[in-house]
């Protein structure tokens, strides 16, 4: 109960009680004296204190009364028409609150993810209330334009006027910082709450300075005030009757030196000049996708109408942040119901819709052409000015050099008016992209050519945020049409020059690597709307395949645009996404089905964007998708799949994609469709583990399944899952060439089982890895007779870090040397060989059969004597090998007369890998002369050798060397 009421009721039940306790009293007395004179006498004292007892009470009562303000004058003053609504200023606060059409601002979370998901953000109604109930009692609301901040203040004293809310607090005062920007001089707080407020009665402000707790001050547009509020540039003041200036009287109210223990709710735009408050700072989002259906079915009354608007506004304009604001929503709104009662169409893009605004209001005028491009002239100039000076608006002197002066009954149609008629008045635009709109239109009718539209944009880099793309769209002649309809052509020569410049520089960004500056340039194609311009500037040497990881819901809309003008994309690079939104991805969707290859590795991925991945592909051209280390998770790749089971995909990267056996279910299912095109699925680092791969391997007995490679490095699989492996490669159906084993625990029964199948007639793999993969000694037995098989296909075999030593090498070296084998690519890095298996490696490579063209033999300390027997080899004229690996084994200068001798005397390699070992300076000119000799030789890599900075110089000259 508020105070003032606690006191009436407290006053109102002592009245009663004083009544009743006369009552009995005259009542027992009358008893003891019958006598009728007596009774008369007594009768007519106690009416007199009767009298007197009420006359007391009503005037107790009325002295409380007058300690609180009326809350029926602040209601009807509130509620009172403050303005009228106009195209871009907005729905009047007081005609939304009128006509119970409020519909309450979001406000943000620390991480809001998805602009069209609410996912439980507080109303601003809420967020103030809450705050204003906590602790420190200071609201300050930060938010851009139009975004609700002034109606939501209004309904915020409105509530508490009508007892709805707040009633905690017995005074609140509201006062908008443009209707005191006219208070010059200096005044007190007493007068600011008598003469500025109007209110309280002047008995009340005592009351109001003793009981600051029961205060609320409303303060609108912060940002509006010229002079700082800051407390430390001003000398603060504590006594309520000593006259200030207005910013000092605010900034001491503020800071608390004045009228202590007062609450404030603060509304300001985002432009830093609240960081000296303390207090909750709430920041004001406007209306997601939620509101905006709201607000538009609230505006037509037509509800085909009212979704025709929703539906188009959210495809043309949803995606930009200015359509969170509420003001911006009711100039959509207003707009669109023009055109759809006139049967025009609806704009298409943000430029096409303020070409749309900018013809309503001129043709509202009902001038001449001459007339209105005056106006228009006029307004570019003001535009001009307010960005180059970083001001929010114009005085009345200002507004006369720019050429208002003869236009003095049109400027409220497209500017905010703020202070009475005089010279104090003050002009600014109610949208900072009217703003810069303006002055792309003004700028094409300029006819001076003063300066050229590289130097305007430079003049006004950082300030006007949109004027490029404005530029871009007004320099096509059929969105200018209905513009030069009004103000006359505009001028053909700064188009010209805009259009050069345009297709000049993009011509270099498009070139460089600088996403931002390729997102740029897209939104201007996409404002041009002109698919014959796209295909002008994309040339084929831009480079529009680098990472676009990260881009804005417009930019998505910006490359979409321009990949569906071009028909199809090479690749579409999205590498390191932080967050792939819904609303994103079905924006980016019809880029992503004309795109070739999609990589999105090192991305995350909503559950929401998966869909719309999946439905691209379903539809699309993609051939290859990189999603490795997306910790996709078995739930989203379920819902992923349904797109792959009929799609032109070949290629699938699934590496660390957080998978289990569950997504192998979804995987067989793919696979054996009928319609997979997949060749190539790379699950590496996924934990699918034996049960997963088993069903896996059930998919490659199906004559559907086209899966010719397999990565499966470290999925956790064991020999058990290894026989049905083997089976599948025997089947008959399976079409693998290529499986990869890397870091499983294989084993000798792992071996066995597989080696089976290596020797069976219908096995077609060609490419086996077991690298670390548990091999010993033991398992080169069965590997020796699988590559002495007739029937084995094998051309590429990876050993490396597996304990083989010299006994199982040896027995492979056997198979190697044996007529027919076909094994062209040998890993036997970090295997424990000896110098004896260099030896006979060197023979195999002599020996006329072997078709041996890469070998891996590093990390295996045999030194110099060791990797001889493989120089000499590469000697020899049956040797093919075009690239050896001998890094760390153990090199040292000693070798380099060997080594130079084979390259010279080999014609077929290619590459050779020196790294780690002992080379020094003194065998580098050798080294460098050899390989500018060479024909042959490509590249030698000498990363990690004992060279000190001054042979660097050396290195450099032979660019086939890495150092």
């Amino acid at each position: 109960m508020a105070p003032i009421s606690i006191k009436i009721y407290q006053n109102c039940s002592w009245f009663n009680w004083q009544v009743a306790r006369v009552r009995l009293q005259l009542h027992s007395q009358c008893r003891r004296n019958p006598n009728i004179k007596t009774q008369i006498c007594l009768l007519s004292k106690y009416f007199f204190f009767f009298a007197t007892l009420y006359f007391v009470y009503q005037q107790d009562c009325i002295q409380a009364l007058a300690y609180t303000m009326d809350k029926d004058t602040v209601l009807t003053h509130i509620l009172k028409s403050k303005g009228t609504s106009t195209l871009l200023g907005g729905e009047a606060p007081v005609t939304v609150i009128n006509n119970n059409e409020y519909i309450s601002p979001l406000t943000c979370k620390p991480q809001v993810t998805d602009r069209n998901v609410e996912d439980n953000l507080p109303s601003l109604d809420h967020a103030i209330h809450a705050a204003l109930s906590g602790e420190i009692k200071n609201v300050i609301l930060v938010g851009p334009e139009g975004s609700g901040k002034t109606t939501a203040l209004e309904k915020l004293v409105v509530d508490w006027a009508k007892g709805e809310r707040l009633q905690n607090f017995s005074y609140v005062f509201h006062f908008r910082f443009r209707e005191l920007s006219s208070l010059n001089g200096t005044l007190s707080l007493e007068t600011l709450l008598l003469h500025h407020n109007g209110h309280i009665p002047p008995e009340s402000v005592p009351l109001v300075l003793q009981k600051p707790e029961g205060v609320l001050f409303v303060f609108d547009d912060l940002d509006q005030c010229k002079q700082s509020l800051d407390p430390s540039v001003h000398t603060l003041c504590s006594d309520p009757s000593r006259a200030a200036s207005l910013p000092c009287l605010v900034a001491s109210l503020l800071h608390g030196s004045l009228l202590k223990g007062a609450a404030f709710v603060v509304a300001t735009r985002s432009t830093g000049c609240v960081t000296f408050l303390s207090g909750t700072q709430v920041q004001v989002l406007g209306f997601l996708k939620p509101q905006r259906e709201a607000y538009i079915n609230r505006f037509f009354a037509d509800p085909a109408a009212a979704n025709k608007a929703l539906v188009h506004m959210e495809r043309t304009l949803g995606f930009y942040d200015i359509c969170t604001s509420p003001r911006f929503c009711w100039t959509v709104c207003s707009m669109y119901k023009s055109l759809m009662d006139a049967g025009e169409k609806l704009p298409e893009t943000l430029s096409q819709l303020y070409v749309d605004i900018l013809v309503h209001l001129v043709q509202m005028l009902s001038q001449n052409k001459t007339r209105n491009a005056e106006l228009v002239s006029s307004l570019g100039k003001m535009a001009s000015h307010c960005s180059l000076d970083q001001r929010s608006s114009c005085t009345k002197e200002e507004m006369h050099s720019f050429g208002f002066q003869q236009f003095p009954t049109t400027v409220g149609v497209f500017l905010q008016v703020d202070g009475d008629q005089s010279d104090r008045c003050v002009f600014s635009f109610y949208s900072q992209l009217m703003q810069e709109f303006l002055l792309a239109v003004s700028f094409f009718m300029d006819n001076s050519m003063s300066e050229g539209v590289e130097k305007m944009l430079e003049k006004h880099k950082g300030h006007a945020k949109f004027l490029d793309v404005f530029l871009s769209a007004l320099s096509e002649p059929s969105q200018r049409r209905p513009l030069e309809s009004l103000l006359g052509e505009l001028n053909s020569e700064r188009i010209v020059d805009f259009k050069c410049w345009f297709k000049g520089s993009s011509e270099i960004t498009l070139k460089g690597c600088y996403k931002d500056k390729h997102h740029r340039c897209f939104h201007m194609l996409h404002q041009a709307q002109n698919e014959s311009l796209v295909k002008e500037v994309i040339t084929p040497s831009a480079r529009i395949g680098i990472s676009y990881g990260d881009l804005s819901v417009q930019d998505c809309v910006a490359l979409s645009y321009v990949v569906t003008c071009l028909g199809e994309m090479e690749q579409l690079n999205l590498y390191h996404t932080r967050n792939l939104t819904e609303e994103e991805a079905e924006r980016l969707a019809p880029a992503m089905s004309l795109s070739h290859k999609i990589i999105l590795s090192g991305s995350s991925l909503s559950a929401g964007a998966v869909p719309h991945l999946a439905s691209a592909l379903s539809r699309g051209l993609t051939k290859e998708l990189d999603l490795s280390q997306t910790r996709l998770g078995d739930e989203k790749f379920k819902i992923l799949c349904a797109g792959l089971r009929d799609c032109k995909l070949q290629t699938l990267k699934l590496v660390v994609c957080s998978l289990t056996e569950a997504s192998c279910e979804d995987l067989v299912s793919v696979l054996t469709s009928g319609t997979s095109q997949l060749c190539v699925l790379d699950m590496v680092f996924n934990q699918i583990e034996d049960q997963g791969f088993m069903k896996l391997c059930k998919a490659l007995h199906s004559p559907h399944c086209k899966l010719q490679e397999l990565q499966l490095q470290s999925c956790g699989l064991t020999a058990a899952s290894m026989e049905a492996l083997s089976a599948a490669l025997c089947s008959g159906q399976s079409e693998l060439r290529k499986v990869n084993l890397t870091q499983n625990e294989i084993g000798l029964s792992g071996v066995e089982a597989l080696c089976k199948s290596l020797q069976h007639p219908l096995c077609k793999l060609q490419s086996l890895n077991f690298f670390d993969s548990e091999l010993t000694g033991e398992c080169c037995p069965v590997l020796m007779a699988a590559l002495q098989s007739e029937h084995c296909s094998l051309s590429e075999l990876d050993l490396s870090v597996n304990d083989l030593g010299q006994e199982g090498a040896l027995l492979l070296c056997q198979a190697l040397s044996r007529p027919g084998c076909r094994i062209e690519k040998l890993g036997l890095k970090r295997c424990e060989l000896t110098q004896s298996v260099f030896k006979e490696l060197g023979s195999v490579l002599r020996s006329g059969t072997s078709q041996l063209k890469s070998l891996t033999v590093g990390i295996n300390q045999v030194g110099d004597q060791g990797v001889k027997h493989l120089w000499d080899a590469i000697v020899h004229p049956n040797c093919l090998l075009e690239e050896l690996d001998v890094e760390m084994t153990n090199l040292t200068d000693a070798c380099v007369g060997d080594l130079c001798a084979a390259i010279r005397a080999s014609k077929t390699l290619k590459s050779l890998e020196l790294r780690n070992n002992s080379l020094t300076d003194a065998s580098v000119p050798a080294l460098v002369q050899v390989m500018q000799d060479s024909q042959n030789m490509l590249e030698m890599n000498l990363k990690y050798n004992d060279f000190s900075e001054e042979v660097f110089d050396l290195l450099d000259e032979c660019d086939k060397i890495r150092y």
